[in-house]
């Protein structure tokens, strides 16, 4: 166990960074450049990105890394008297309600609140108005958090 729980902090931290890394790229210029398209042709491209987007490949840098701090949890709490467990528990607690959690809870259902939508109707265009500004905001979130998840795993490290 002494030695499995540093490589699995260190596939945590690659996890993290790695969806930390998608989610900095669609916070800073994928989002603003779909916002600068007229709205059906917005709407259609992010709709085609959320289907895209369900690699093999995305989905375990996603859900496997939180699933995997999900184990780290567990290795903090029951190795707490050992060095970093405060940060390991930090970094996993942080990327697993910051990521999946709240990609879950709050992005999915934007997503399929486009997905559902006539891009060419004024409904469309203001369920596009709303996706831009929460979906982004709560991309932020994840974007922030999984970064912060990847910081705390280095620091477990140290």
């Amino acid at each position: 166990m002494s030695k499995l729980v540093p490589a699995l902090t260190i596939i945590a931290a690659i996890g993290s960074g790695v969806v930390g890394g998608v989610f900095f790229a669609f916070s800073n210029f994928v989002m603003a450049a779909l916002a600068r398209l007229p709205v059906p042709q917005g709407i259609a491209a992010m709709n085609s990105i959320n289907i895209t987007v369900i690699t093999p490949t995305f989905m375990t840098a996603l859900f496997g890394t939180g699933l995997l701090c999900l184990v780290l949890i567990a290795a903090a709490i029951m190795g707490w008297s050992q060095s970093g467990s405060y940060w390991l528990l930090a970094g996993a607690v942080i990327y697993v309600i910051g990521s999946p959690i709240v990609t879950m809870v709050f992005n999915v259902p934007l997503n399929d609140a486009l997905a559902a939508v006539d891009p060419a109707s004024s409904n469309g265009a203001a369920v596009w108005a709303n996706h831009l500004s929460q979906w982004v905001m709560w991309n932020h979130v994840r974007t922030v958090t999984s970064i912060v998840a990847m910081a705390c795993f280095i620091f477990a490290l140290l």
